[in-house]
């Protein structure tokens, strides 16, 4: 081993971490919990505590070059610091900075939705895309967008804030307070919401059955049901493709991407799933934006966040010709 990696994905459950090479394998990954305790003050001293463990294990003290970090929230990676993660219990903490005084190594922080654009461009479906738009459908909906070979971020680290499209302004309220998000409709969430609707109109159909199986329903469940053909199932999924498709179509003609990919837990319902988007963000899209467009399911899974995390400290050292 030398000039590693280390790829850390901050999730509000469990911290993933990895060893990662220059070619963007990895070598070695385990997880910790995230203690959320005292408004998460303890999760970073736990996560370097746990990496100097593992390095003296592998006697490779002097081989790690850089630390990549992906956090869920707001995010300003100019500044290193995390303006708001809700999941852990952050406000204005400079992450970077704690990190950095632990290890003394160079720190880089992104968002976890762009850190897995990043790696599925560099590792994954995008095949290093210059334009690329990442879809991650899961308890919400999150997404990252590279431009031009970049990033985006925004002016205070919100571009790419996918969920946060409104596609129906008559519908559902989002958690962030308005009404009609594309996250209140196209996430597992937003799916369950739509499925309890309908059982509440229909209480003996075969969603009212599944739920009263188990006393509580899963996006799963609704996917399986519609596969099974169950009409009020179909409906829900399509009523969840069309609102995806849509938004797709607009970021597109804005984006003008050769890739669109779709990862998340939602996306494991698979090629069914993809068929259906596809079709949508066809018929909504301008042919000229659409006919040089792919839509891809994300191919990294759970390792997306640590890959990406160290590709922002492989591109940094290449940036500085080193």
């Amino acid at each position: 081993m030398n000039e590693l990696m280390i790829g850390i994905d901050i999730g509000g459950t469990t911290v993933k971490i990895g060893l990662i090479n220059h070619d963007g394998e990895i070598l070695v990954k385990w997880e910790i919990p995230t203690n959320k305790d005292n408004a998460g003050q303890a999760v970073i001293n736990d996560i370097w505590t746990s990496i100097t463990e593992m390095i003296a294990k592998h006697k490779i003290e002097n081989e790690i070059i850089g630390i990549g970090v992906g956090a869920p929230g707001f995010i300003n990676p100019e500044t290193g610091i995390v303006e708001e993660a809700v999941n852990i219990g952050w406000k204005n903490f400079n992450l970077t900075e704690e990190l950095h005084r632990l290890c003394n190594l160079p720190v880089f922080i992104e968002n976890d939705a762009n850190l897995a654009a990043l790696a599925e461009n560099w590792k994954g479906s995008g095949n290093s895309a210059e334009n690329l738009i990442f879809i991650t459908l899961g308890t919400g909906v999150g997404g990252g967008i590279i431009a031009n070979g970049e990033i985006l971020n925004g002016t205070n680290g919100t571009a790419g804030e996918i969920g946060h499209i409104l596609v129906a302004p008559n519908e559902y309220r989002c958690n962030c307070g308005r009404v009609g998000c594309l996250e209140a409709i196209a996430s597992a969430t937003g799916i369950v919401h739509m499925a309890m609707d309908h059982i509440n109109k229909a209480p003996h159909g075969v969603l009212a059955a599944c739920y009263n199986q188990r006393g509580m329903l899963e996006a799963k469940d609704v996917f399986d049901c519609a596969m099974a053909g169950d009409e009020a199932s179909q409906r829900i999924i399509n009523r969840m493709t069309e609102a995806l498709g849509m938004a797709m179509a607009n970021l597109a003609v804005t984006i003008n991407p050769s890739h669109i990919i779709i990862g998340g837990g939602v996306s494991k319902a698979g090629e069914p799933l993809l068929a259906k988007i596809t079709a949508a963000f066809k018929k909504y899209a301008l042919p000229r934006v659409s006919d040089c467009c792919e839509v891809k399911l994300a191919q990294l899974d759970n390792d997306a966040g640590m890959i990406g995390a160290a590709y922002l400290v492989k591109s940094w050292f290449e940036k500085q010709g080193i």
